[in-house]
């Protein structure tokens, strides 16, 4: 079995684990990514993932050289008591120290933790919240991810397994969630990109002689990023259904101001592509829901590390947690 040399002076990876891929990149002190690869994670067995995971990794130390550590950044709640990721929505995962699986086939240490709390970390450091003590972030793919960073820190809850903003209910008779969720009407149910798809998919079934009707015709897939590109070219019912979903996503966004008063609440992931076609009907949704003064401070804006935060963000743990602590 391969494995990859620790040496003070290496790289830390950082991985960043969705419901259908993952991004795995090299992360240097300065936060300069010197090598990014993708896998497909979608409908697999832990046994795959965990080959997915080992393989990303073995690729980076491959081209960039010595890894000093890995980040992961899982899309699962997570007992830090343990170190066992309990429950994934989207991935097979259960019960599974995956910090000693993934450590026992790379040969370096490995650091574990949700990955929108991966990604808070990066946006509040610095990111577009750097500076500011009080942040909600929202990651937005295939489901929808919470991290928050109160009182300058992150905030993880009793044993680690907060935050889960995603599955915060908007519509108690809504539709039933995604994945593992028990539950009808999350915020993930309504406003994530998978929504996204069965929004415009519903539409377009209605007006199929616009350009996304179209594209549908010449064998094109439907998918977040179509719908997002049509929207931006003006196509109407692309841009009803981002417009739809940013609607709902301010509904909870109103909840997050009112519960929290954050001073900003970053919004991440795939969707975060369709920029102010998306934001900008939240933030409406946000202003006419949410009690002053908190609706008065707060800002809403997209994360400035994109879909990278959370890749960015598990690197900066396992800095922090596996390599300062052994390089005083």
């Amino acid at each position: 079995m391969h494995r990859l040399q620790s040496v003070s002076a290496g790289h830390v990876v950082g991985v960043d684990i969705g419901g259908t891929k993952l991004l795995a990149g090299a992360v240097g002190p300065g936060l300069e990514v010197a090598h990014q690869t993708r896998r497909d994670v979608w409908n697999v067995s832990l046994a795959v993932l965990v080959d997915a995971i080992a393989s990303a990794v073995e690729e980076i130390a491959a081209t960039v050289g010595p890894v000093e550590a890995v980040g992961l950044g899982v899309p699962c709640t997570i007992d830090r008591r343990t170190g066992i990721a309990v429950q994934a929505v989207h991935l097979p995962i259960t019960d599974v120290h995956l910090a000693a699986v993934v450590g026992e086939r790379v040969g370096v240490p490995v650091v574990v933790d949700n990955d929108a709390n991966c990604a808070v970390l990066a946006e509040a450091r610095f990111g577009v919240a750097r500076g500011l003590s009080e942040v909600v972030l929202l990651t937005l793919g295939t489901g929808i991810g919470g991290g928050l960073v109160l009182g300058g820190e992150l905030y993880r809850g009793a044993v680690g397994a907060g935050a889960e903003m995603g599955h915060m209910v908007i519509d108690m008779d809504g539709p039933p969630c995604q994945g593992n969720c028990p539950n009808r009407g999350c915020l993930e149910a309504l406003a994530s990109g998978t929504a996204l798809v069965r929004e415009a998919a519903l539409r377009v079934a209605r007006r199929p002689d616009t350009p996304l009707g179209l594209a549908l015709e010449e064998g094109e897939l439907l998918t977040g990023v179509l719908v997002t590109e049509l929207a931006f070219r003006g196509d109407p019912v692309a841009r009803d259904a981002i417009e739809t979903v940013g609607r709902r996503l301010g509904v909870g966004l109103s909840s997050l101001v009112n519960i929290f008063n954050p001073e900003m609440i970053v919004i991440g992931g795939g969707v975060i592509a369709a920029g102010e076609l998306l934001l900008a009907p939240a933030r409406a949704e946000l202003a006419a829901r949410a009690l002053a003064p908190g609706r008065d401070l707060v800002r809403v804006e997209a994360a400035a590390f994109g879909p990278e935060a959370g890749m960015i963000g598990a690197a900066l743990m396992a800095r922090e947690e596996a390599v300062a602590p052994s390089h005083p």
